[in-house]
């Protein structure tokens, strides 16, 4: 049977944590590696409590042994999923046949089992990419997600006829990334691990291949409240940062740092949050024209429903 599980560095609230614990074992995850960020006790304490849970705090004697800590938190996510990985190298048969390195705001979704898919690979596939869907603020017990096509020119026809401000700016009228994530083999000796690609020797993403049966459920901004706390740190030193590519390819596209930026420069945080209702709320227009694209998704992720069922014993206020 293969065997899969998921790497992730994260700085997050405990409820936040066992959502993503709970989804991922109930998608069929053999093992959670879970890195945290912060001196956190409690909260690694619950997690170690679950058998198919490993949660290691990244202390300072962590980083001592490791050359010191990085100030990039994309730097120290990467380190910590090689540090996964390394468990694997030189076993002849290893506990787990393929890692996810995924953020805590992100689900594997897939309606029949992942395992499945990743079984169907050949042996010269050494990754395999999920695209990400996007969560919309709606209400109601489900998430929205707008998903985009991938061959680029239908992408942006679609982002422009769903999002008519602001999509000739956005790729799939995403506010985050839709490059997704990779599931790659285990013990792969030598094997280096980034945000959305791995390198081997100096082949990047060796036998890559597209996972389309498995979406990346995103829920990079699935409120206006989530947007706007998170916005200063994206914009200074995560996915808004100045050093990043604009997302379209085209002549004289913005970067999203530039953007947002320059929305805000007109309008402050109004102008800010009118762009956001366009691009990341679940407008009944918007929903028309997400589902006349074939874009429109709809998953109850039932967070609090499998958080019980597997941490029954932690309290969440």
């Amino acid at each position: 049977m293969t065997r899969w599980g998921v790497v992730s560095t994260i700085k997050a609230p405990l409820a936040e944590i066992l959502d993503f614990a709970a989804w991922h074992l109930d998608a069929g995850a053999a093992h959670l590696y879970i890195y945290l960020d912060e001196d956190v006790p409690t909260t690694q304490a619950a997690l170690n409590a679950h058998p198919a849970i490993t949660a290691l705090h990244t202390d300072a004697a962590w980083w001592d042994k490791r050359g010191g800590r990085p100030e990039k938190h994309q730097v120290r996510q990467s380190v910590n999923a090689r540090h996964a990985n390394n468990r694997f190298v030189n076993k002849d048969r290893p506990a787990l046949d393929w890692l996810a390195h995924i953020d805590v705001d992100e689900f594997l979704i897939s309606e029949s089992p992942v395992a499945q898919h990743l079984a169907a690979l050949g042996p010269e596939t050494l990754c395999a990419r999920v695209r990400p869907m996007e969560a919309l603020q709606s209400d109601g017990p489900e998430h929205v997600f707008k998903a985009f096509h991938l061959p680029q020119a239908d992408r942006q026809r679609a982002a422009e006829a769903c999002f008519p401000t602001w999509g000739a700016q956005l790729s799939g009228g995403f506010l985050s990334h839709v490059a997704g994530k990779l599931f790659f083999r285990t013990g792969l000796k030598g094997l280096q691990i980034r945000i959305h690609n791995i390198t081997l020797g100096d082949a990047q993403n060796p036998g890559q291949v597209e996972l389309p049966q498995i979406a990346l459920g995103h829920l990079h901004a699935e409120s206006w409240d989530r947007f706007i706390s998170a916005y200063r740190f994206r914009l200074a030193r995560g996915s808004y940062r100045a050093e990043l590519k604009p997302q379209v390819r085209r002549d004289g596209a913005q970067s999203l740092h530039d953007l947002l930026r320059g929305i805000e420069a007109k309008g402050g945080e109004p102008a800010l949050r009118a762009f956001y209702d366009e691009v990341g709320t679940a407008t009944p227009a918007l929903c028309d024209r997400l589902e006349r694209e074939g874009l429109l998704r709809r998953v109850d992720l039932k967070r609090a429903e499998r958080r019980a069922r597997h941490f029954p014993d932690i309290p969440i206020a």
